[in-house]
């Protein structure tokens, strides 16, 4: 059996996944830098799009990945598989839970572009909170550790 159109669905989505996570997180880093709320909100929308594309990732990836054990006959149940998977599910709901704060945040950046464009002290805390980068953060690192699951299968 071959392994070929598996193997591309599941690196071209593992490709989409991490740039889109790596690209989100930048723009969401660099609005933080800046003061004018109308360039934080352009920075914020522009992770919309890169969300797009690591759902699209993610879901080729699970397919590809899904298809490949199949077609090699490996372990649903080996260690490394299941960390994997583990670690997609907490993705998928961390994900949920910090896209919506993340969407709030754009959501007041646009308020107050349209409005003053001045910074205010409720966006810089928005743009700042612990908790949010600290979830985005986790997702990062959970995105690395999936890609070092994926490539060494301990």
């Amino acid at each position: 059996m071959s392994t070929e159109w598996p193997l591309f669905l599941h690196l071209a989505g593992a490709f989409l996944f991490v740039g889109g996570s790596i690209t989100a997180a930048i723009l969401r880093v660099a609005a933080t830098r800046l003061t004018r709320p109308s360039e934080q909100a352009v920075l914020l929308r522009a992770v919309r799009p890169a969300a797009a594309v690591i759902g699209v990732g993610l879901a080729l990836t699970i397919l590809g990945g899904v298809w490949l054990v199949h077609r090699l006959g490996l372990d649903y149940g080996s260690t490394w598989l299941s960390l994997t998977l583990g670690l997609l599910g907490y993705l998928l709901l961390v994900g949920g839970y910090a896209g919506r704060r993340d969407r709030k945040t754009r959501e007041l950046a646009e308020r107050v572009a349209a409005d003053e464009n001045e910074p205010i002290a409720e966006l810089t805390r928005a743009l700042r909170d612990p908790v949010a980068l600290g979830l985005n953060a986790s997702m990062l690192v959970a995105t690395v550790a999936i890609v070092v699951l994926m490539v060494w299968k301990p």
